[in-house]
């Protein structure tokens, strides 16, 4: 599934090189007039993810974490499958749409979910270093894999088989005891955490819930959230509009330096792999920074730190084309490193009943950002450091907007809005959470599996 996830998320406009896809473009007639066919196949994608990112949060919220993760799991790997069979352009793209639907939905869905079942400091450890070195491990298989498979259909086949893997989990997976509270079934979530604790080897109390307080929240229970709820007041529009500008412009950086890889000197196969190895770093340092340092402060720093170096590619001597790819490597470490931070960050500011919402919209503004960034990238046409001048100026701006957001480092996630309104966007972090933290929410033991 990582495997096939890397193949649409990361290199879509090379991917066709990546296939050596000489036949493959003339099979269908891609070239000379029609060659515009090749971009729009890779935005058609990207708006398959888009759409998969924006009901994806809402589908989890209403029908549960795992169902929509085992269901996109299935489009995912069933239309990739089709693919292979793929008669005419016009099938492989329409069939690409839909693949780009389930794809990105399943990835949402599972680091919801995750989150939503681990303990605070496993949970950092899977949101960083277990989600994203995965993504990195097939980052680097990506270039490996399309080396030595040559015929697309063969290289599709390969990259879509490790999703049938996955079947398995369904009986190993639980559902997110928190999304079960919010929707009042208390029973259901009082089992998960009582095995979970007994295969932790852990005593479970004898009673997890408090009565009156499960009974003063049925209220929220039965409360159903929309997309409004995320601009239900000034400070949450806030929150909300100021994360949306954060995921849409890292995600402009991150796949606007991801998608020029065939644009750098060398070897194409061998840049995709070195910024896929780039990756791995920094998902370690993300996950150090994550654990020891203020959220707000360490995503600004990364971003100050992959924009800065962005900008200064504009100085360096053409002849100096090493030192530029080295530069694009460090870049892509700061930014990285940002980007997979943003989860764990959007994930600890909005309450249970939102949290799926908030992260599929703040998604949604990302892939709205991936499907700009090819477009940045064209624009080397004209100007070859004009991509880099723009993407590394809007980083830094937009790490200098982070500052603004409210602090949620060493804080529990918050279980309703009340919790959340407790924290604003302009006032000392610490006094803001602390507040919110004396509220009372039904007690819950949660336990990694």
């Amino acid at each position: 599934m990582m495997l096939y996830f890397d193949l649409s998320l990361i290199s879509l406009p090379s991917w066709y090189n990546y296939l050596s896809s000489r036949a493959l473009l003339l099979q269908w007639n891609l070239v000379c007039e029609d060659d515009w066919k090749v971009p729009l196949t890779t935005s058609l994608f990207f708006v398959g993810v888009l759409i998969g990112s924006f009901i994806s949060g809402q589908l989890s919220d209403r029908f549960g974490r795992k169902s929509i993760l085992f269901s996109t799991m299935a489009v995912q790997t069933g239309f990739s499958f089709l693919q292979i069979f793929s008669a005419s352009w016009e099938m492989f793209t329409v069939l690409f749409l839909i693949v780009g639907m389930g794809q990105i939905s399943n990835y949402v869905v599972a680091f919801i979910l995750g989150t939503e079942i681990l303990g605070k400091s496993v949970r950092i450890i899977f949101s960083t270093l277990g989600v994203c070195i995965f993504f990195a491990i097939g980052y680097m298989l990506l270039p490996l894999f399309a080396y030595f498979i040559r015929d697309w259909r063969m290289l599709l086949l390969a990259l879509t088989v490790p999703g049938l893997f996955c079947i398995p989990l369904w009986w190993i997976i639980p559902e997110s005891p928190r999304w079960l509270m919010s929707q009042g079934r208390y029973k259901e979530a009082e089992a998960i955490i009582r095995k979970a604790a007994k295969i932790n080897g852990i005593p479970a109390p004898a009673v997890i819930f408090d009565t009156a307080e499960m009974q003063d929240s049925k209220p929220q229970q039965q409360q159903k959230a929309i997309l409004l709820d995320l601009f239900r007041t000034r400070n949450i529009a806030t929150i909300t509009i100021m994360s949306l500008l954060l995921w849409f412009f890292t995600s402009v950086g991150y796949f606007g330096l991801s998608l020029n890889t065939p644009n750098l000197h060398g070897n194409v196969y061998i840049n995709c792999f070195l910024l896929a190895v780039v990756e791995v770093p920094s998902y370690v340092i993300a996950w150090l920074l994550l654990r020891f340092l203020p959220r707000r402060y360490s995503i600004a720093g990364t971003l100050f730190l992959g924009g800065g170096v962005v900008l200064f590619i504009q100085l360096v001597p053409t002849d100096y084309s090493a030192l530029s790819v080295g530069l694009v490597m460090l870049g892509k470490f700061g930014i990285t490193s940002a980007f997979s931070m943003l989860y764990v960050y959007n994930v600890e500011l909005y309450p249970t009943l939102v949290r799926n919402m908030a992260v599929g919209a703040t998604s949604t503004a990302s892939r709205l950002g991936s499907i700009i960034a090819p477009y940045f990238v064209y624009l080397g046409a004209y100007d070859r450091v004009l991509p880099y001048i723009l993407m590394g100026s809007l980083t830094v701006l937009i790490g200098i907007l982070t500052l603004f957001l409210p602090e949620s480092y060493g804080n529990s996630l918050p279980e309703n809005f009340e919790q959340m309104l407790k924290v604003k966007c302009f006032r000392n972090g610490q006094q803001a959470t602390g507040a919110r933290n004396s509220k009372k929410s039904p007690k819950i033991l949660v336990t990694p599996m």
